[in-house]
């Protein structure tokens, strides 16, 4: 068994096997960075079928992807998780079944299409229920587990509280993000080429994407930053600060939590792999001795080091009490 794997396989916690370290990954170079860093699994894909991807993997280089993660020890998943319209529904058949026949383990999905065209071509994948916002309860987590999931990504806006009584009651994988910025707000249309040509500039081929760091400020509070940018699935804000739950990552680990995400959107990689190293830490030193576990303020300072001084790290919803 290599290190990777080692690292993945089950751990003295109870009976429960670690859960795994996931994080999205944009060319092959990251992808090797992240698993060498600590990630048991990495997601890729292309913004035809996948949204806020940190890059595009193409359908014919998706094979070589996923055999570079699973020489080194990790599980490949292929992101189809954006919002479907007619025009992109004939190719993604054929698309399934190339990363189906590429040993793809799992594919991430949020439209209700993608389930219908892995069954009409016989495609059979593990997937995993990504909606973003709408993951919420354990009623309809299980609805679409009995259409075939076998994982479940939470929102972002739940609570501890809420994370737990949803692992008591779904009937698969959780998986929760940990660190990293979310996604408020998105819109399939071109919001900043319209904001730019409603104010009467040219782009004169100038784009608009996550490499030109533009930021949304609302008057009442500048001090906050919300990153926005635009790509093929249109325009995207993004929150102003940054979940990390290392500190608590145990309290997730102590109800048996199966998957947890990094979101390394918009950050560079030497952040990414820093970040996956601490967290590496502390799921490898809870799981050795869970009755003697403690918190090592030492794995957050490579993370305090790299954060932009802007982005506040918190604990995003975890510890907020919800007002509906």
């Amino acid at each position: 068994m290599n290190e990777q794997a080692e690292r993945g396989a089950a751990g003295e916690t109870g009976g429960r096997a670690k859960p795994e370290l996931l994080i999205g990954a944009g060319s092959m170079d990251e992808i090797a960075a992240y698993i060498d860093a600590g990630a048991d699994a990495v997601s890729f894909g292309e913004q035809r079928f996948g949204m806020r991807l940190p890059g595009d993997i193409p359908e014919d280089r998706i094979g070589d992807a996923i055999r570079l993660a699973h020489a080194k020890g990790a599980k490949a998943y292929v992101v189809c998780n954006g919002i479907l319209h007619n025009e992109v529904l004939p190719a993604l058949p054929g698309y399934l079944q190339t990363v189906a026949e590429a040993g793809a383990d799992a594919v991430v999905f949020g439209d209700p299409a993608v389930l219908i065209a892995m069954r009409q071509t016989g495609v059979k994948l593990p997937l995993h229920w990504n909606a973003e916002m709408t993951s919420t309860n354990y009623v309809t987590a299980n609805y679409w587990i009995s259409k075939g999931a076998t994982r479940v990504f939470l929102a972002r806006e739940l609570n501890l509280d809420e994370v737990i009584e949803i692992k008591r009651h779904v009937r698969a994988e959780v998986q929760v993000q940990v660190h990293g910025m979310t996604n408020i707000y998105h819109s399939k249309r071109t919001l900043l080429t319209n904001y730019w040509q409603h104010q009467g500039r040219a782009l004169d081929g100038e784009r608009l994407d996550a490499g030109r760091k533009l930021y949304l400020v609302e008057e009442e509070r500048r001090e906050e930053k919300y990153p926005v940018y635009e790509d093929a699935n249109g325009t995207h804000v993004m929150s102003a600060d940054d979940i990390c739950m290392l500190e608590s990552l145990h309290e997730l680990m102590e109800v048996g939590i199966d998957s947890f995400r990094i979101e390394g959107l918009l950050k560079k990689v030497e952040y990414n792999v820093a970040v996956l190293r601490s967290y590496r830490q502390a799921i490898d030193a809870y799981a050795a001795d869970p009755d003697g576990y403690s918190f090592d303020e030492s794995w957050l300072e490579p993370i305090r080091r790299l954060q932009d001084p802007g982005r506040e790290l918190s604990f995003g919803f975890f510890y907020k009490e919800q007002v509906y």
